[in-house]
């Protein structure tokens, strides 16, 4: 299921790493990530497998190439070929100070959930989507609970009682 990157024109220019499972990884810069997902959909990638943010504010444990400067948050794109049968990742640096990149709706009409999913839990903001809400937190909900510098312990856990014996 893996092919050599230099198959992959659309990620010629960027660091690539290898992956299990995956053709390559690519670091694209958010200023390029919309132009390289258009390309890769021309070149055969039918779809996008998930769309996610990750963010990486307390333990740094990621590995990047040294060309590829690190920042709070990533989103990560996973698109795949059926048709060559391949797998690509992509990975993008956002910065804390503007957390917003492109939004792929405009290739890929599926990302739209994906992408309000990111941006509702980690606070990711996707320029050009359709409907940019909320999707699983109420609207009047205040912060994104998968931030590493969320409050714990915001919304207290209530239990049913148990049923006893008979």
């Amino acid at each position: 299921m893996t092919a050599p990157v230099a198959e992959l024109s659309a990620l010629e220019a960027y660091p690539t790493v290898a992956g299990p499972g995956v053709a390559a990884i690519a670091f694209v810069p958010r200023s390029d990530y919309k132009a390289v997902v258009g390309q890769l959909k021309a070149d055969g990638f039918e779809m996008v497998s998930d769309v996610c943010a990750v963010d990486y504010l307390v333990a740094d444990a990621r590995t990047l190439p040294d060309a590829v400067q690190p920042a709070r948050f990533e989103v990560v794109c996973n698109m795949l070929s059926m048709s060559r049968r391949l797998r690509v990742r992509l990975r993008v640096q956002v910065p804390e100070s503007d957390p917003v990149v492109d939004s792929l709706f405009e290739h890929y009409a599926g990302v739209e959930a994906m992408e309000r999913e990111a941006f509702d839990l980690v606070g990711i903001r996707f320029a050009g989507h359709p409907d940019l809400s909320r999707i699983l937190l109420p609207e009047e909900w205040e912060g994104h609970p998968l931030r590493k510098d969320y409050g714990i312990g915001r919304v207290p856990v209530q239990f049913k009682s148990t049923p006893g014996p008979r």
